[in-house]
């Protein structure tokens, strides 16, 4: 976990402009009656607060899996096999994301119609929510976005084969993700008033 900590830090930190354009719309939502109905930095906590709760718990989810994978692998004489699945997963990925970059086309997996229906009913219930609740809402209603950038983390949590691990990791990923949408929040409410 001492190397984890700082690599999931350092590459959330420097791929987060990835989340910048993936959740500005759904931050926006959140915090942009900030200066008209509550105090901003209330609405950024809440919005924030809820992104970790789901990244931790989606973090906690994958490194039970992982143990599972490590337990099931002990069986059969494989040690760490978690780790081993995740890092064979990330290189095939990676594969497949230097494919695309090449020009080569490659069918993508269709986002599941379940996971659709459950963002968008969220994301409709929460704009009748107070200011506060709604950004609370759509920030836990962040993790179901179909995210490749995220869903590289959940796998590295899965790869801890620790419940705690995985938790944390996704912890850590939350926390480099924080200064791009925090300063973008902040633009965002600074914009919200004048251009309401």
């Amino acid at each position: 976990m001492n190397a984890l900590v700082p690599a999931v830090l350092v590459a959330s930190l420097l791929g987060s402009t990835h989340c910048a354009g993936m959740c500005g719309a759904f931050l926006a939502f959140a915090v942009a009656d900030g200066p008209k109905h509550a105090r901003p930095l209330l609405l950024h906590a809440a919005y924030h607060a809820g992104r970790l709760v789901t990244y931790s718990v989606l973090g906690a989810v994958c490194g039970t899996v992982g143990r599972a994978v490590d337990l099931s692998g002990a069986q059969v004489g494989i040690g760490r096999g978690a780790a081993a699945l995740a890092g064979a997963l990330m290189m095939i990925v990676g594969a497949i994301a230097v494919l695309r970059a090449l020009g080569v086309r490659l069918p993508r997996a269709p986002v599941p119609p379940v996971l659709v229906r459950a963002v968008q009913h969220g994301h409709r219930a929460a704009d009748r929510f107070s200011p506060l609740g709604r950004a609370l809402a759509v920030g836990l209603l962040t993790t179901l976005l179909p995210c490749g950038w995220l869903y590289a983390f959940a796998v590295t949590a899965a790869g801890t084969g620790s419940t705690l691990l995985g938790a944390a990791t996704m912890a850590v990923f939350w926390a480099g993700t924080l200064p791009v949408l925090a300063g973008l929040g902040a633009g965002i409410t600074a914009l919200s008033g004048p251009l309401r």
